[in-house]
């Protein structure tokens, strides 16, 4: 005779469930709710380690994107460049393809735009090497986003591992010709003897990132939203099987989907390079890939709403540089922390507006 001792079976105190139809109105009342609790919170945090007012605190953030026109028009050229990143990954997220390589495709298209500068420089027309310079720095971005495309496609690798592995392979080929031009020097200084092209400045040197990122907006609105490619990218990140099954060559669309966010991602180093006098460093990029990787995520994959993320992200991360130099700080530990407790709150109340937390009522006693 065996005595089985009764174990108690806790329950769960809740569940999680997905919502199926969920106003847009209340997802916007809770975005707005979780933004004013960030901003609370992070100006506590500010005034609590910067000894002074929240107030204070957030009128210097304002100051280092409003100051003065200089800033403002830096602001809008910084939001327009994360903007033209963002819009590189976007269709591949769209589709479910977890691309984290958009660092280094842009670095890519940076890099290919140098070595052009560096072996044409004075040699041909400007408009010429321009032109080379934006075909080169395309050509490479594609193809540095095609091979993990390839791989996805036909042996079904990791692609966030695998893009995310890539990055580090770029900055690593940067590095190295740069030490193979000028290993002297160790960084990417022209000889003063031979001339480099200038970019169209349109009347105003921020107004051409701005233009060319606003159209990129509306060409891939358009593609994802009207298109018959769009509607396979949105067919394929909602099933595989249901693509399959209706038709659909995945492999294909895959690999097609990778080779435009390479494109696009190429050309946005081919800007970010000119912009920086067709100077390179590995650090030319400035982790934009990964911070455009929140702004997709912001705006649900919608490149308009992206627009407002994309200046939205500028705003903190601008306005916190201008809190380390407002309060003489040796670091942006400080200001890094209070951008980064806003985005928290921001990105975290998607949980709620697509999930909610059904609570399971307790029995008095528990359960056998």
């Amino acid at each position: 005779m065996t005595n089985a001792k009764e174990k108690k079976i806790s329950e769960p105190l809740f569940h999680i469930e997905k919502r199926a139809d969920f106003p847009r109105w209340k997802g916007w009342l809770i975005r707005i709710a979780a933004f004013i609790a960030g901003l609370i919170v992070s100006g506590i945090f500010g005034s609590i380690t910067l000894s002074t007012n929240p107030f204070t605190f957030f009128s210097t953030m304002i100051d280092g994107v409003f100051g003065t026109s200089e800033r403002f028009w830096i602001y809008l050229k910084d939001s327009a460049i994360l903007l033209g990143v963002s819009i590189a990954i976007v269709p591949a997220f769209k589709m479910h393809f977890w691309n984290l390589g958009g660092n280094g495709q842009v670095l890519m298209g940076a890099l290919a735009s140098a070595a052009v500068a560096f072996y044409l420089r004075g040699a041909v027309p400007d408009s010429v090497q321009i032109i080379i310079m934006i075909v080169a720095s395309m050509l490479v971005g594609a193809i540095w986003a095609l091979i993990p495309a390839i791989f996805k496609a036909i042996f079904k690798t990791n692609e966030s591992l695998f893009t995310l592995m890539m990055n580090y392979i770029a900055i690593g080929l940067v590095d190295y010709f740069i030490l193979v031009w000028f290993p002297k020097t160790g960084s990417y200084i022209y000889s003063v003897s031979k001339t480099l092209p200038s970019m169209p400045t349109l009347g105003n040197p921020y107004i051409l990132p701005i233009l060319i990122s606003c159209l990129l907006t509306g060409f891939m609105y358009i593609y994802l939203r009207n298109s018959k490619h769009g509607y396979e990218i949105s067919v394929v990140g909602e099933s595989e099987n249901t693509a399959n099954y209706i038709g659909m060559n995945v492999k294909t669309v895959i690999i097609r989907t990778l080779i435009l966010s390479g494109l696009i991602a190429g050309f946005i180093g081919f800007i970010i390079c000119g912009n920086a006098g067709f100077q390179i460093n590995s650090d030319i990029v400035a982790g934009r890939g990964f911070t455009a990787i929140i702004v997709t995520w912001l705006a649900n994959f919608n490149p308009l709403i992206m627009v407002f993320t994309s200046l939205l992200v500028v705003f903190f991360t601008r306005g916190a540089v201008n809190t380390r130099g407002f309060y003489s700080l040796t670091t942006n530990a400080i200001s890094d922390i209070t951008v980064g407790i806003i985005f928290f709150f921001i990105i975290g109340c998607e949980f709620f507006i697509n999930y909610k937390l059904d609570f399971i009522p307790r029995k008095k006693g528990g359960n056998k």
